[in-house]
């Protein structure tokens, strides 16, 4: 039976990794910070789950975790996600996702080059794109630290693929959601918002740029991309979007009219939660690579994506309140 290991098995995309790599019969070696946990999001698999501590940026405890579990592939998720809060924490997300990334193909190449590698690069390495959609070749130029430092993961997994002949890809991927994101992340937000209002349980939301556009899928289908990507003959980059444009605007009246309301007597719009001259308005990725390589395509839409965000927080709402009644 192979092995997999995933850094950032607890967030959304590596519990979602974690799951797929079972049900396809692979072992899973989760890496996680020493004293962090626990890891609500792996509840359904936490116990055919190995979670072992090593620390990211250290070369050595990296060994020791791969010489141990002598995996046939290794999944880089681990990094600063929330995009916004990389102004907050420039050091730290320049040191996760861009040092963290060298130390992990450096480790690799020590203990055992055959070892395939997928890097989670994103769209935000694109920033303010000269063309739209973006594809593999469009040219990076971000604007944020984090795109800047997945900018800089997203090349040093090509020179490490080119100079030392690592099976090394890339998967650059755009927005995508689910039930785990944290609710800080704009669907999400809305989702739990349309979801308690129409439950009596909040009055208003409160939203920023309702312009403000993203190319959306749902992280379960972009999980089945990374797995893909590693199953090839060759090593490469792939661009994994729904290569669909919709704005803010459009997910808020989603998520509301699923729940019989009207989303303009609930939404306030608050200037301060724009992210001004740092809001990229052109994103969407052409993910035409991926489909006639990979033979991947997303499986849900936006529609469904967005009812299915009210549903999964419509349920968590009722548990909790008929929980607190008990």
């Amino acid at each position: 039976m192979s092995r997999a290991v995933i850094t950032g098995i607890g967030g959304q995309d590596g519990s979602y990794l974690a799951e797929l790599l079972l049900e396809r019969g692979t072992e899973v070696v989760g890496v996680i910070r020493p004293g962090s946990g626990p890891y609500d999001n792996l509840g359904s698999v936490g116990d055919r789950i190995e979670l072992v501590e090593a620390n990211l940026l250290d070369q050595e405890s990296l060994e020791s975790v791969l010489r141990a579990a002598r995996p046939a592939e290794v999944y880089n998720l681990a990094a600063p996600s929330f995009v916004p809060a990389s102004w907050d924490r420039p050091v730290e997300t320049a040191e996760f996702a861009a040092v963290g990334a060298t130390a992990l193909l450096e480790t690799i190449r020590a203990v055992d080059a055959s070892i395939r590698f997928y890097q989670a690069s994103s769209s935000e390495i694109f920033g303010d794109p000269g063309e739209s959609p973006q594809t593999e070749q469009t040219p990076l130029a971000p604007v944020t630290p984090y795109g800047v430092a997945k900018a800089y993961a997203h090349f040093i997994v090509g020179s490490y693929r080119r100079r030392y002949g690592l099976f090394a890809c890339s998967g650059i991927l755009y927005n995508h959601e689910s039930p785990r994101r944290p609710l800080e992340y704009v669907p999400r937000k809305i989702a739990n918002g349309a979801a308690a209002i129409s439950l009596g349980l909040q009055d208003e939301l409160v939203l920023g740029d309702l312009d403000a556009r993203r190319d959306w899928g749902y992280a379960g289908d972009y999980v089945r991309a990374m797995w893909l990507m590693l199953q090839q003959d060759n090593p490469d980059d792939y661009v994994v979007s729904s290569g669909e444009s919709h704005s803010v605007r459009e997910l808020v009246q989603l998520a509301f009219a699923h729940v019989g309301l009207d989303w303009q007597d609930h939404v306030r719009v608050d200037p301060a939660l724009q992210r001004g001259t740092a809001e990229l308005h052109h994103l969407v990725g052409d993910a035409s690579k991926a489909r006639a390589r990979l033979g991947w395509a997303p499986e849900v839409g936006f529609t469904e994506l967005v009812q299915l965000l009210v549903d999964a927080d419509r349920a968590r709402l009722q548990a909790t309140a008929a929980a607190t009644a008990d």
